[in-house]
């Protein structure tokens, strides 16, 4: 299985948001869950891959030429993959996951969930799309989906195709519920 996972390429103010990319990390690892995310070195980013790779997991990278000639890409992964646009690294990343996990970040991590998820609501994927709400960092992105639905812009069951969560074992159960193997 590939779990494709969107962070910062920044650690946050809050430590646990560093601990639940480390966290996050060795699980993947222990469950031989291979990493896909977008190549970093920096952040949360750094973070995860490098406690994927420190259990002996796998790791892939996928990262526009221009990032990748700034000293920005993570140089000791299981792949590389280098791409030219950062929307060519959006459709090559959602191509490669079985499954989309959000952890904090900035403008960029909302906007690769936010594809991800709405190609899920078109019916592009039936993938499973997550966001891990650490430490209440998403609970204000939580409340604007109710809202949507609240004022008819987002249908309920469409909204449950995006699952806010809080630990590794809801993760888990999301997976399994897709019926994906690890």
């Amino acid at each position: 299985m590939d779990l494709t996972v969107y962070c910062g390429a920044a650690c946050g103010r809050d430590p646990a948001y560093r601990a639940a990319a480390e966290e996050l990390g060795r699980w993947l690892a222990a469950r031989r869950i291979r990493l896909i995310y977008g190549g970093g070195r920096t952040g949360l980013m750094g973070a995860v891959a490098d406690a994927v790779l420190a259990g002996g997991g796998k790791a892939t990278g996928v990262i526009p030429t221009f990032l990748k000639t700034r000293e920005e890409a993570h140089t000791g992964l299981t792949e590389m993959v280098t791409v030219t646009t950062m929307a060519e690294r959006k459709v090559k990343m959602i191509a490669m996951g079985d499954a989309f996990l959000a952890l904090p970040g900035g403008p960029g991590t909302l906007e690769e969930i936010a594809e991800a998820y709405s190609l899920y609501r078109l019916g592009r994927h039936r993938k499973s799309c997550m966001v891990w709400n650490v430490g209440g960092c998403y609970d204000a992105l939580a409340q604007y989906f109710q809202s949507m639905v609240r004022n008819g812009f987002l249908r309920e069951e469409d909204r449950r195709g995006l699952s806010f969560v809080q630990s590794l074992s809801e993760i888990e159960a999301v997976l399994r519920a897709a019926d994906l193997s690890f």
